[in-house]
């Protein structure tokens, strides 16, 4: 729970000091950042092979089709299931920390927006 007493800010808590907080956006980095660099490295090979490797992405595989329709194809798939992969970690990993962390969210002290917001906190009082 969020202890206003070591709250970054003086006013209300935030909710950036929950270490649910911390928890939700660290098991995001550790999905997002590796998958998010496989994907462009998969992607930069398939870029490189297409302008380096013309006689290796002709190679006929069945047919007309040879391996840079494939390569192509696999592109759109893998983009596909990576949105799959992510879809069910975040029902299964994010979600939950995430509804945890909305219902601290509703409760807590929210002061005005804008210029002057603690004044007006303070004049309400």
């Amino acid at each position: 729970m969020i202890d206003p007493a070591v709250s970054s800010r003086r006013d209300t808590p935030w909710i950036g000091d929950d270490p649910r907080f911390t928890e939700l956006r660290a098991a995001y980095r550790r999905f997002v950042f590796p998958v998010t660099a496989a994907f462009l490295l998969w992607f930069l090979a398939y870029v490189l092979c297409s302008a380096y490797a013309r006689g290796f992405m002709a190679t006929k595989v069945a047919g007309n089709v040879n391996v840079a329709l494939v390569f192509g194809l696999l592109q759109f798939l893998s983009t596909f299931g990576i949105a799959l992969a992510y879809g069910r970690f975040a029902a299964r990993r994010l979600d939950p920390l995430a509804a945890a962390l909305r219902e601290v969210a509703a409760y807590r002290p929210t002061a005005p927006a804008g210029r002057g917001a603690r004044e007006a906190t303070e004049n309400q009082a």
